[in-house]
């Protein structure tokens, strides 16, 4: 299968353990990482105490990296970093410190990094019968991991639930769609994920199959069995639900991402959407003259803001929600912006803060690092080991 020869590509002929893989054998000699990444790359120096610290992964010199960077007053410096087989998608923070991440869709691989010791200390394959989609969450006893996974045969998705000390596979409990896509814990003990709903085809990779019969959901399950509790669908059955983020008082807010034939449509519809008890599942307008391009990469609640980036309109869009609304506050400029967590946004070239007061903060970043879609808030900086 095209994943088996994908995956031998990666680990050297000749049936080479993976434990063995050239890149993370050589990073003790991979150290030019250390220092502050500034807009030129030049001049690398080590700075003051950081105002935040992220997990994240990019792209640098065509080659991938899983590791921590931190936003410091005169730039983002990398803290550590470990390279990658291929381009990763979503990550967590586990409370050891350890950072689960997932390869992008299609992916291949899971595996937990710890920057602490400058190693990956868990790694599980594909089994061949599915592939990732790209996110992971821990469930609330820390027991178990859930991931969200498609069916190479049926194309059908499902959450794969694992065992959190080694990955191993427990279950699998189907979504109800196709191609879901990222999962969170929501309030009163329930799980959350959303549908994209395109066909997509392991020959074709990430290519997208009849959209005219696209079919996007949101889906609450029950964490401790899979049975589902709810399905809700938008109207416009053009617009994919992809990435979700829950606020303090339990709404739920969704980045959209829409795949309409008409090119202004597509371009003036909206990004986000909200679920609440009371109201269910609706798009959130945008104001007159505020198009994003229809396309939101990620999506973060902060206090009583949500934030959406918008990577194909280089913008960080953001809403307060009062009385079940969402009220728009700003958007700033950020060329090709994505990841964004605890109101700190990634793109090219900078690090902005899109919280309150949006566009006060903007710190500079190696334009030759290229950050992934999403990244997870770290507090402060521990002693990480630079490999």
């Amino acid at each position: 299968m095209a994943i088996d020869r994908r995956r031998r590509a990666l680990i050297g002929a000749g049936g080479i353990a993976v434990a063995a893989w050239t890149p993370w054998a050589r990073a003790s000699a991979d150290r030019a990482a250390e220092g502050t990444a500034s807009a030129t790359g030049r001049d690398r120096q080590p700075a003051a105490a950081s105002a935040a610290a992220f997990a994240a992964t990019w792209g640098q010199d065509g080659r991938y990296f899983v590791g921590v960077l931190a936003a410091r007053p005169d730039g983002v410096a990398i803290l550590c970093r470990h390279e990658l087989p291929t381009r990763a998608h979503g990550l967590a923070v586990e409370p050891q410190g350890t950072i689960l991440l997932v390869a992008r869709r299609p992916g291949d691989w899971l595996l937990r990094f710890d920057p602490q010791r400058g190693m990956v200390v868990d790694w599980n394959w594909s089994d061949g019968d599915f592939v990732y989609n790209g996110h992971v969450i821990r469930s609330g006893d820390g027991r178990r991991l859930f991931t969200t996974e498609t069916s190479l045969e049926t194309g059908e998705g499902s959450i794969g639930v694992r065992d959190a000390r080694g990955l191993a596979l427990l279950d699998r409990w189907p979504t109800g769609g196709l191609d879901p896509h990222e999962l969170v814990a929501g309030p009163g003990d329930t799980l959350w994920v959303a549908n994209g709903g395109i066909e997509t085809r392991i020959e074709t990779g990430r290519t997208k199959h009849h959209l005219a019969r696209m079919d996007s959901s949101l889906v609450r399950l029950d964490p401790a069995s899979g049975r589902h509790t709810g399905q809700w669908r938008l109207d416009d059955r053009r617009l994919g639900l992809r990435h979700l983020a829950v606020a303090p008082d339990g709404t739920l807010g969704i980045a959209l991402q829409a795949e309409h034939d008409d090119e202004q449509a597509r371009h003036d519809a909206p990004v986000l959407a909200l679920w609440d008890r009371r109201r269910g599942l609706r798009p959130v307008p945008l104001p007159p003259g505020r198009a994003l391009a229809g396309y939101g990469g990620s999506i973060a609640a902060s206090g009583a803001d949500l934030a959406v980036s918008c990577p194909r309109a280089g913008k960080v869009a953001r809403w307060e929600l009062a009385a079940g609304e969402a009220r728009w506050q700003a958007a700033v400029d950020l060329p090709q912006a994505c990841p964004i967590a605890g109101g700190w946004a990634g793109g090219a070239g900078a690090v902005v803060h899109a919280g309150e007061g949006i566009a006060a903060r903007r710190l500079p970043l190696d334009d030759a690092l290229h950050l992934d879609n999403h990244w997870a808030l770290i507090t402060g900086e521990a002693s990480f080991r630079r490999s």
